[in-house]
Parts: structure tokens; C-alpha cells; sequence
């Protein structure tokens, strides 16, 4: 079976993020995937133009499409997540009708500050792309090149301005979870902390953070040899 190609979100200022994350996916998963880090070091092609990014990912998410040569399916998440649920789930809500298939939020913040300080403002389509499952061969979609991506505005590129709104697909809610603004799920697939990882101190007690803790130790637990 081909592995499924997976972007995750990758910021040196929260790595550990990055790693729980990928370790979340790899022990719910049934089958196999391939797990790319999206970080600005990697991709020597794409120039960071931008100065109003909260995050080192928040622009290269949109290059997936491009990453994969226009060619198949790819699921691009944000860093600060973990995932409950068995991501050939979230597989499986491909749709050759759409061009890219996302939770569909409609919310105003809790907090006008989140994580570092970096300002939290409410915008339509707010967090539609933390969760992306990108066709990456439409037609639409072979706009994204480096330099398309640099030139866009942050409003143009995150609420899919350039694709039309019955070409957006939409997943259930569970699958880009909220806890620190929508509450704990316990029905939950996907944990979004959006508003800062556990990581960070002020967010280490959000809702279902402790989730993300026991995460976090599985990630770095190695089995020692029993010496008697």
C-alpha cells in the first residue's frame, strides 16, 4: 500500500509540537504514511516574504500541492496538534469534486493573544487551514507556485480565495477539534490547540491538555534493559 504523504507544521520555536504530533499519528495509524515536516529551512525554493506570520508554516502550507508536484491527494496539519483518531479516516474523505476538503469553523476567539504574544484576531474562514486534505492534481490548485505564494495575502490564501466555495469540501468538526475554544470532546479525532501547544506554560491546563502531556511522554519514552 502506497503510505499516505502527511505535512505537519513545523516551528523551531515549539519542536517538540512537531514531534508529539508525528508520534500521535504513527501510533493510531492502521496503515502507512510518510510524514513531512514543513519547515522553512527545508525549502530552498520559497522565499518567507511575509511579516505577519504567527507561525514559521503559516504560508508554505499552501506550497503542499506544489511539494507533491500536482499530482495525488496530500493532508497538510498544523504542528500543534495531536490525533486521536486513525488517520486513514481522514483518508478516506477524498472527493474528486472538491479541491480541497477542510472543517468548515465558524467561531469568534476567546483570547485576543495567543501563544509568544502573537495577536489572535476572529477573520471569516478563521482555522480552515490547519486541517487540509489538498487534491493536489485540480486544476485550481497548480496556481500555488513559491512565487503565487509570496506575492498572496494571508486573507487571499487562508480563506481559499482562489477556488470556488462548492469546490471546498468539508469534514466533521471532530476531525479539527478546538479544545481551548470549543471545550474538551472526548469524541474528538484530531486535538487542535490552537491557541498555544501544552507546551507553552500559560497553556499547559487548557482543556485536555493532559491528552498532549501523556502525548509528549510517549514520544520520548525509550524501553530500558532490565539488569539484575
Amino acid at each position: 500500500m502506497k503510505p499516505i504523504p502527511i505535512f505537519i507544521g513545523y516551528d523551531p520555536r515549539e519542536a517538540i509540537a512537531y514531534h508529539t504530533c508525528a508520534n500521535s499519528i504513527i501510533r493510531n495509524s492502521s496503515v502507512p504514511v510518510a510524514i513531512v515536516p514543513v519547515a522553512l529551512n527545508l525549502f530552498k525554493e520559497y522565499t518567507e516574504t511575509h511579516t505577519d506570520g504567527s507561525n514559521h508554516f503559516i504560508y508554505t502550507r499552501f506550497l503542499v500541492p506544489y511539494f507533491m508536484g500536482w499530482q495525488g491527494w496530500a493532508i497538510f496539519i498544523d504542528g500543534d496538534m495531536i490525533v486521536r483518531g486513525d488517520i486513514a479516516e481522514l483518508w478516506e474523505y477524498r472527493a474528486l469534486a472538491c479541491d480541497a476538503v477542510v472543517v468548515k469553523h465558524d467561531y469568534k476567539t476567546k483570547r485576543r493573544e495567543k501563544y509568544l504574544g502573537s495577536p489572535n484576531e476572529d477573520y471569516p474562514r478563521k482555522n480552515w487551514s490547519s486541517v487540509i486534505l489538498w487534491n493536489c492534481s485540480s486544476y485550481p490548485n497548480r496556481q500555488l507556485t513559491p512565487e503565487f505564494v509570496q506575492r498572496s495575502t494571508g486573507s487571499y490564501l487562508h480563506r481559499f480565495s482562489w477556488l470556488e466555495d462548492e469546490r471546498i469540501g468539508e469534514l466533521p468538526k471532530e476531525w479539527n477539534w478546538l479544545p481551548d475554544e470549543y471545550g474538551a470532546n472526548p469524541d474528538a479525532k484530531l486535538l487542535h490547540y490552537t491557541l498555544g501547544t501544552p507546551c507553552f506554560h500559560e497553556f499547559a491546563d487548557t482543556p485536555q491538555s493532559e491528552e498532549w502531556h501523556r502525548e509528549r511522554i510517549l514520544t520520548e519514552y525509550c524501553q530500558q534493559r532490565s539488569i539484575t
